[in-house]
């Protein structure tokens, strides 16, 4: 039996029954935890469940943060497989796109304003680097705001962060 791993599940059953008064230590691969025994509550104090009350959903707030917007094209799948200058190998099925300056990683926010379809795309490539175009998106984000069959269209952009 391996005494150094059973010491440390023996400090975790301790760490989640008792509440920690004090700081959690390393001492030669065991812990040394200071700890006070939590107060018990009698349940019929804890207050009754409500069934009509939703419980509250975490909060996911994202900054959204408005970019100059213009006309956006797609990539072809004819470059499937192809390296970005991120590195990384495009995959038309993926929500990426390229953009000239942003950082790659950048989540960015695409809306179609002629339809109010949005898409949400991280950029992993440098371009485009033809005509009056801001972004490039891969086919799949193109399908997801319509522009797709048309081959390019007008876009609203705003850049995500948390």
């Amino acid at each position: 039996m391996n005494y150094r791993r059973t010491g440390r599940m023996a400090a975790l059953a301790v760490a989640m029954t008792f509440t920690l008064a004090g700081p959690v230590q390393a001492d030669s691969g065991l812990l040394a935890i200071n700890a006070a025994v939590a107060p018990e509550v009698p349940v019929s104090m804890l207050p009754a469940p409500s069934v009509d009350t939703p419980a509250a959903a975490p909060s996911m707030e994202l900054n959204v943060e408005p970019i100059a917007g213009g006309m956006a094209s797609y990539y072809g799948r004819h470059l499937a497989g192809a390296r970005t200058a991120s590195g990384q190998r495009f995959d038309p099925d993926a929500l990426t796109c390229a953009h000239r300056t942003l950082p790659f990683g950048t989540q960015l926010q695409v809306t179609n304003p002629a339809n109010g379809e949005s898409v949400v795309v991280t950029v992993n490539d440098r371009g485009p680097f033809h005509g009056n175009r801001v972004i490039d998106l891969s086919d799949a984000a193109a399908e997801e705001i319509g522009i797709l069959g048309k081959g390019s269209g007008k876009v609203q952009l705003a850049v995500l962060s948390d």
